[in-house]
C-alpha cells in the first residue's frame, strides 16, 4: 500500500509539471489563432485595442497626475492613442513589468506593445515588428566625479554595469562590454538608483530616458562610449504572423512621420514631466491607492488561504489515500515553487485556456493558492498537537469523527497555532509586492511608479517601507490582542 501511495504521488506530480509545460508550449498557437487577416476586424468589433506597456520609461511612458487622477502618459502613449483613433476604437492600457510584455503579447493578453522597445533578431523570432517610429542612441550613465575615468568601452572591464532586464541595453552590454559584470535590473529607475548610490559603476540606457533622469540627478553624468550598435530603431511589437494589425500600425506610423507628430508628443511629455506641483500633492494618491490594494490582497488571501488550508489539512489526515496523495502533491509543489512563478502561471496559463483574467484577479488567485499550502501545514501541525485522548474522549461520548474534529480538535488546534497563523497573515501583506511583475496594482507597484515619475530613486521606497511597517505593526498588535484574549 505504501508503494502504491508513493507511486500515485509521483504520478500526480509528473502530471502537474507536464500540465505546466503544456501550458507554456501552447502559448504561441493561441496567439496565432487570434491573429491573421481578421485581427483588425475583431478589434473593431470589440471596440477597443489593448496596449501592453511598462510605464517606467519617461518621457516615452510614465505616470503623471492629470486632472487630479493617476494617468499613464508619454509620447508612446500618444502614438497608441493615434493607432486606436485610426482604427476607430478606444485604447485600453495594461501595465506590467517589461520582461512580461512579450509573454502577454504571445498569449493574447494584449494586442500590441509600445514601450520603448527596440527591434532585435531574438525578439523578431517571437513577434512581428512595425516600422520604426523613432530612434534611440545607447549611452552610459556614471557618477559625475568618476566620469573622467571612462574614455572608451575597454575602461569598463572589471566594472559592474547595470541594464534593464531583457532590454536592448542589456544585450548591448553583454555583447560589447567585454570583461564587465552585467547586472540585469527590473526597471530603468533601478539602474539610476544603483549608479547614484554606488551599487554599480555604470548603467547602459537610452539617451532619451537617461537625459530626463540626469537632469533631475546632479550627481550623475551621461557619457558616450561609442557603442558599435549606434542608434537602435524603436518599434511597435505585434503578435507573430499578424499581418493585418502590422499593416494597420505601419499606416499610422507613416502618418505620424508625414505630419511630424512625434516632436509635438515629446514636447508635451516633457511638460508633464516637469509639472511644478509638490511631491505630496502629485504622488500621495499613489501611495494611498497602493496601500488599499495591498490590504485588499491580504484580506482575500487570508480568507482563501484559511479555507483552502483547512481543506488540505483535513485531506492530509483523511483515511482515503487518494485525498491524502492529492493534498501532499499540492502542498509540496506550491511550497517548492516561488510565488512569482505561480503568478505568471495563473496570469498567462489561464489565458491559454481561454480565461482572460485581470492582473488583480490573477494575483489574488496566485496568493490564495500559495497561502493555502502554508496554512495547511500550520493547521495540520495544530491538529496533530491536540492529545489523542481528547479525540478518544469525544468519540466515547458519542460524537462522530466529523463532530469530534469540528467541536473538540479544531478549537484547541486554533489556539495552539494562532501565533504561526498570525505570522502567515502578516507575511501576506508583504508578499503582494511580488505581483507587480504582472502589473497588479499594490503598494510596491505604486512605489516604483512614483520612482519613475518623480526621478527620486530612494525617497519613494522609504515611504513604501514605512507604510508596510505601519500596516504589519498594527496587524501584529491586533493578532497579539486576540491571542491574549484566547489565553
Amino acid at each position: 500500500m505504501h508503494k502504491l501511495y508513493r507511486w500515485v504521488i509521483g504520478l500526480l506530480a509528473a502530471l502537474l509539471v507536464a500540465g505546466t509545460a503544456l501550458t507554456t508550449s501552447n502559448a504561441q498557437p493561441v496567439a496565432a489563432a487570434g491573429s491573421g487577416t481578421s485581427s483588425v476586424q475583431k478589434i473593431k468589433q470589440r471596440g477597443y485595442v489593448i496596449l501592453g506597456v511598462s510605464a517606467d520609461y519617461a518621457p516615452l511612458e510614465f505616470h503623471a497626475t492629470v486632472d487630479g487622477s493617476d494617468t499613464i502618459v508619454g509620447a508612446d502613449i500618444s502614438l497608441a492613442k493615434q493607432i486606436a483613433k485610426d482604427m476607430g476604437v478606444k485604447l485600453q492600457i495594461k501595465e506590467m513589468g517589461f520582461d512580461a510584455l512579450i509573454g502577454a503579447l504571445k498569449t493574447g493578453k494584449v494586442d500590441m506593445v509600445i514601450s520603448g522597445m527596440s527591434a532585435t533578431p531574438e525578439r523578431a523570432k517571437q513577434v512581428n515588428f512595425s516600422k520604426s517610429y523613432t530612434e534611440e542612441k545607447q549611452i552610459m550613465v556614471v557618477k559625475k566625479d568618476e566620469a573622467s575615468k571612462y574614455k572608451n568601452i575597454a575602461d569598463f572591464s572589471g566594472k559592474k554595469v547595470g541594464a534593464q532586464k531583457q532590454s536592448t541595453q542589456e544585450q548591448i552590454a553583454k555583447a560589447e562590454l567585454q570583461g564587465a559584470k552585467i547586472v540585469p535590473l527590473e526597471k530603468a529607475n533601478d539602474v539610476i538608483a544603483q549608479v547614484e548610490y554606488g551599487k554599480i559603476d555604470a548603467g547602459v540606457m537610452s539617451n532619451i530616458v537617461a537625459g530626463a533622469y540626469v537632469e533631475k540627478t546632479p550627481s550623475l553624468k551621461i557619457i558616450d562610449p561609442k557603442f558599435a550598435t549606434g542608434k537602435a530603431p524603436t518599434v511597435v511589437a505585434l503578435a507573430k504572423g499578424d499581418t493585418a494589425m502590422t499593416n494597420q500600425v505601419n499606416g499610422t506610423i507613416n502618418k505620424v512621420r508625414k505630419d511630424h507628430l512625434w516632436a509635438g508628443w515629446m514636447s508635451q511629455a516633457y511638460k508633464l514631466q516637469n509639472q511644478s506641483n509638490s511631491f505630496w500633492s502629485k504622488y500621495s494618491s499613489f501611495f494611498i491607492k497602493g496601500a488599499l490594494y495591498t490590504l485588499l490582497f491580504a484580506l482575500l488571501t487570508v480568507i482563501a488561504g484559511t479555507i483552502l488550508g483547512t481543506i488540505l489539512a483535513l485531506m492530509r489526515r483523511s483515511s482515503l489515500w487518494l485525498l491524502k496523495a492529492i493534498a501532499v502533491v499540492y502542498v509540496e509543489f506550491i511550497r517548492g515553487t516561488p510565488l512569482m512563478v505561480q503568478a505568471f502561471i495563473v496570469f498567462f496559463g489561464l489565458q491559454v485556456l481561454g480565461l482572460n483574467l485581470s492582473a488583480f484577479v490573477s494575483g489574488a488567485i496566485a496568493m490564495g493558492i500559495n497561502s493555502g499550502a502554508y496554512v495547511a501545514e500550520i493547521i495540520r501541525s495544530g491538529l496533530n498537537s491536540v492529545p489523542i485522548g481528547q479525540t478518544e474522549a469525544a468519540r466515547s461520548l458519542g460524537l462522530s469523527n466529523g463532530e469530534t474534529t469540528r467541536y473538540v480538535v479544531l478549537p484547541q488546534a486554533v489556539k495552539n497555532i494562532w501565533p504561526a497563523l498570525g505570522n502567515e497573515f502578516v507575511t501576506d501583506i508583504k508578499e503582494s509586492s511580488v505581483l507587480s511583475v504582472i502589473g497588479a496594482t499594490e503598494l510596491m507597484f505604486e512605489g516604483t511608479t512614483v520612482q519613475g515619475a518623480s526621478f527620486e530613486p530612494f525617497f519613494p521606497i522609504m515611504i513604501v517601507a514605512l507604510i508596510y511597517f505601519a500596516m504589519t505593526f498594527i496587524l501584529s498588535r491586533a493578532l497579539g490582542f486576540v491571542e491574549h484574549r484566547m489565553n
